[in-house]
């Protein structure tokens, strides 16, 4: 229970954070605009891509094989209570805290590794226009000897997720987000009154200082937590001793003395589906990168980091939290195999519920968001990023959020439910999927010449082809527990109505001068007027569905 206890406790710290640490990015990220032209932004993505791939094949397959390694001593048979002393279960304690750190410095070899490799295969292949960049090769030096060094806190980090200390990590990256932000700030806007260009410069020498920021915290406590258990934070042999052997009927589960050999095994078969993971994930900035000029993606970064933030803020929690509540209703019976019937039907009708609130929250973001968006930007970045084009892509892109949202709450449900084999027939689906989405690009970038615009349609075909795959699965699942899913439940009350409201809110806000995507000349005109076109607009869709949002809020009362 205290663990349990000390896990949520973390979790909510953890969250409060995320919020944190993105508001503060956030600002710091409005204030460097203001000294970033289009180019620049974009070779900073690519940039980051390069350092996130660097941590991610060095310690992401690593960190989940030792969260979920079972603890060394207790591997064979354990002690009898007779030997069971206070000593011994110190001597245990530490030597499976070793064993957790000396695993943690692979990270740091592969990280390496992994610098070196993608280091130079990004010079290697670097277009002309990006190579032309001030400072880059160095910025690229900088940007590895980050990871590096970020990489050496790892040990210590590790032990501290182990032991389930979540308070200097967030003690931690608090300070190191500050200092990032400080140190980016500070170079950037030192070069603009020197008048010196110092390229993404500015950005490597942040990152630089996050990862410095992150290793003398981790240190401080992990330094104490070494002390207190009796290990070290340097490598050191973590098999038991003959001794130890003897009394445990004899404990061969260690490479060369340091590595406990079922968390090595666990990391080496997560490792492949770690790779597949990291190329999904970051698919549209390598498409980019590859297809594009840096022009092109640091609008597509700009209007990708403004479009995403309420997935980031709204859609990626409840995702997460529908996830635990479905796996948790929808639980197999060990007797019975399969599901109770009345959880399913429940279930059904929460998932309907829920994909309901994101279509009728999906129809004010495609009325409103193409003319509203772009003018915050206008106002945020300033009218030099609008006239680039960022307007006009993040009004594209607020098209593609309803299916970003759809998406996530239908992939969520899958996981809560899907076996291991049909998690398998996901994964191959998915790639294929991928594989459309890099057509698609290459059309939309190279054949048709749209440029980010380009890539916000390939990225929304990608995420309708996983949409219909997961309302396929959906459906499947409910049809074969006999409560067969009705998708007509989740579109609006009065379907005809919400069309013509739509659409007679787009042509007063055309008719009232209001462009999509344009530079205005009266912006903050501009947004008054969108605001007084979309108070009745909300105001309709809230009275057509008044019973379903009454429903809704009783819902929630009635939990809370």
């Amino acid at each position: 229970m205290a663990k349990q206890g000390s896990a949520v406790r973390g979790a909510s710290l953890l969250i409060a954070l995320q919020i944190s640490s993105r508001a503060v990015t956030f600002v710091a990220n409005q204030l460097l605009l203001r000294f970033l032209t289009a180019q620049l932004l974009g070779v900073s993505a690519q940039l980051e891509v390069y350092y996130l791939s660097i941590l991610f094949f060095a310690r992401e397959s690593l960190r989940v094989a030792i969260q979920r390694q079972e603890s060394p001593s207790s591997t064979k048979s354990a002690p009898t209570s007779d030997r069971d002393t206070d000593q011994q279960s110190v001597s245990r304690n530490a030597r499976e805290a070793q064993s957790v750190v000396n695993i943690a410095y692979l990270a740091l070899v592969l990280g390496l590794g992994a610098a070196v490799g993608l280091g130079w295969a990004y010079l290697r292949y670097v277009d002309t226009a990006t190579a032309t960049t001030p400072y880059l090769g160095l910025s690229l030096r900088v940007y590895a000897l980050a990871a590096v060094v970020e990489l050496l806190s790892e040990p210590a980090f590790a032990i501290l997720q182990y032991r389930l200390r979540f308070g200097p990590r967030a003690a931690a990256e608090s300070l190191a987000t500050f200092l990032r932000c400080l140190a980016t700030l500070g170079t950037a806007s030192w070069a603009w009154r020197e008048d010196v260009d110092l390229g993404v410069l500015p950005f490597a020498l942040g990152q630089l200082t996050y990862g410095l920021g992150l290793l003398a915290v981790y240190a401080w406590y992990g330094t104490r937590l070494a002390s207190s258990e009796g290990f070290s934070l340097l490598p050191q042999t973590s098999a038991p001793s003959q001794r130890e052997k003897r009394e445990t009927g004899g404990n061969t589960d260690y490479v060369l003395g340091y590595f406990f050999k079922p968390t090595l095994r666990l990391a080496s078969s997560l490792t492949a589906q770690s790779f597949v993971k990291h190329i999904l994930t970051q698919g549209d900035t390598f498409l980019v990168s590859i297809l594009s000029d840096p022009k092109s993606q640091g609008v597509y970064a700009l209007a990708n980091n403004y479009g995403s933030l309420v997935a980031r803020l709204v859609f990626q929690p409840v995702e997460e939290s529908s996830r635990n509540y479905f796996s948790k209703l929808l639980s197999s019976s060990s007797a019975r195999g399969f599901p109770d019937r009345a959880a399913v039907v429940k279930a059904r009708s929460d998932l309907q519920a829920l994909l309901k609130f994101y279509v009728l929250l999906s129809i004010a973001v495609v009325t409103l968001g193409p003319f509203g968006a772009p003018l915050l930007v206008q106002i945020v970045a300033g009218a030099r990023w609008s006239a680039s084009g960022a307007g006009a892509v993040l009004a594209r892109y607020c098209m593609y959020i309803p299916l970003l949202a759809l998406n996530g709450v239908a992939e969520a449900f899958v996981s809560s439910v899907a076996t291991e084999s049909e998690v398998h027939r996901q994964s191959l689906w998915m790639g294929a999927f991928s594989l459309a989405f890099g057509v698609a690009g290459f059309v939309s970038l190279r054949v048709l010449d749209l440029g980010a615009a380009g890539l916000v349609y390939a990225n929304g075909i990608n995420m309708l082809c996983r949409i219909i795959w997961s309302g396929a699965f959906i459906a499947r699942f409910f049809k074969k527990n006999g409560a067969s899913i009705s998708w007509s439940g989740i579109l609006p009350n009065g379907s005809a109505l919400v069309v013509l409201t739509t659409a007679a809110v787009w042509t007063s806000l055309a008719s009232a001068g209001v462009g999509v995507g344009d530079v205005s000349p009266h912006v903050f005109q501009d947004i008054v007027t969108v605001g007084v076109r979309a108070v009745p607009f909300v105001l309709i869709l809230a009275y057509n569905e008044r019973e379903y949002l009454l429903g809704c809020y009783r819902s929630l009362r009635g939990r809370g």
